[in-house]
């Protein structure tokens, strides 16, 4: 399967009101609806087979919540990869992963600026330590703070890879939103996927090129972050500034559906 790897979307009674929260966060103007329907249509249009969608738990009374969103969208629309949410706080969590693994959950997101943990908290290493090998896990890194003050950062994961060797890591935005070259310091090499989300805008080819060089197609994942950006555009642009082969940009696609079995 050809994947978005990384995408979002919401309640048709919500998403108008988180579209501007991601627009006054990452000043960013969405696109799209934030519908599942409008995402799905970009993605077909982007020549897609399907997507993984992302939610994340702001804080503990939402892991339920999140994790029966993403098996609905999971359920009820083909193409769709759902990931679950957790957080450290969360007091039944060995219940609730079980519960979702049942289900057929493949996946968990985690996103510590938002849900309001540190990455390098021995709270989060205890909940690592529950989760085990069992699901992929995608991580939010980085963020306009320096990386000892940010929540998550390139050189905290690396830490989490040393630490839990055995479940499939993806560091979201190419390893690290606006930590990118300390992506190259401390991740490029190592056992932990990248996606290509959120990167394109920010970056110039020359940066671009030493994250791929560096890190090596075969650890890449195409990611949109839909509704931040559309599918389709991402992907034109990502096949212009790299010039990608057929073969590279077939492994850009389709490892992911290898991953999340």
């Amino acid at each position: 399967m050809k994947l978005d790897v990384h995408t979002h979307a919401f309640h048709p009674k919500i998403a108008h009101k988180v579209l501007a929260q991601l627009n006054d966060h990452y000043g960013i103007d969405p696109v799209g609806s934030g519908t599942v329907d409008d995402l799905l249509d970009r993605a077909e249009s982007a020549g897609l087979d399907g997507v993984v969608i992302h939610t994340a738990a702001t804080d503990p009374s939402q892991v339920i919540p999140a994790n029966n969103w993403a098996m609905e969208l999971t359920r009820d629309n083909p193409g769709v990869i759902g990931f679950g949410s957790m957080h450290p706080d969360f007091d039944r969590i060995e219940d609730e992963l079980d519960r979702i693994e049942r289900k057929g959950v493949k996946g968990l997101k985690f996103h510590p600026d938002f849900q309001g943990f540190r990455m390098d908290d021995p709270k989060f290493f205890q909940l690592m330590e529950i989760v085990g090998g069992r699901f992929t896990l995608m991580f939010h890194v980085g963020d306009v703070l320096p990386p000892e003050q940010n929540p998550s950062c390139p050189a905290k994961l690396a830490r989490l890879r040393e630490m839990f060797p055995e479940p499939v890591m993806i560091a979201a935005h190419m390893g690290g939103y606006r930590h990118w070259e300390y992506a190259l310091e401390h991740l490029c090499g190592k056992d932990v996927f990248f996606d290509t989300s959120s990167t394109l805008d920010f970056v110039d080819d020359d940066l671009l090129g030493r994250l791929f060089r560096s890190h090596g197609i075969d650890r890449l994942l195409f990611g949109s972050d839909y509704p931040l950006y559309d599918p389709g555009r991402e992907l034109d642009e990502l096949k212009r500034r790299m010039s990608l082969g057929s073969a590279d940009l077939d492994a850009l696609l389709t490892t992911a559906s290898t991953l999340i079995a």
